[in-house]
């Protein structure tokens, strides 16, 4: 149950993705809003290549917030397309239209067709940090274990 009103997002809807739904939520404990593709004709993702998908929407997403953009399980799951920068940011200053960058990781060619759901987004709060120059940093336990430090599989 949430106890503060949702926040809102401001889409406006470009001429090529006029038709299209605007970015919805599938069901009512979805996290991710479903993005869906404005193209006029279909695009081919051969294997290994990618393609930027244009959404036809420029939003304005409030301060302190990003928009991540996540790939969708079951295209990835079905055909083997992700989203390849995942998660993308949308800043709250962004003001172009929202293109998503699919990348097909599959063995067959993919075709994107219009209307089609190519990723969804996510409203994340953001916190920014001071950068300050240090001599030292102090110790932890970790200490500069990198990749695969813990020696687990």
């Amino acid at each position: 149950m949430r106890n503060t009103p949702p926040c809102s997002i401001r889409v406006e809807v470009l001429p090529h993705g006029k038709g299209l739904d605007l970015p919805a939520y599938a069901t009512d404990g979805a996290s991710g809003a479903d993005l869906r593709a404005a193209v006029e004709a279909p695009v081919s993702i051969p294997p290994g290549e990618r393609r930027t998908v244009p959404t036809g929407i420029r939003v304005a997403v409030p301060p302190g917030y990003e928009w991540q953009i996540r790939p969708r399980s079951g295209l990835a799951a079905r055909k083997g397309v992700t989203v390849l920068n995942a998660p993308g940011t949308v800043d709250a200053d962004y003001r172009g239209e929202v293109k998503v960058i699919l990348v097909n990781l599959g063995d067959a060619t993919v075709e994107i067709v219009r209307g089609e759901r190519i990723a969804q987004a996510v409203l994340a709060r953001v916190e920014r940090a001071v950068m300050r120059c240090t001599e030292s940093l102090p110790e932890s336990g970790r200490g500069s274990g990198g990749f695969g430090h813990t020696g687990r599989h």
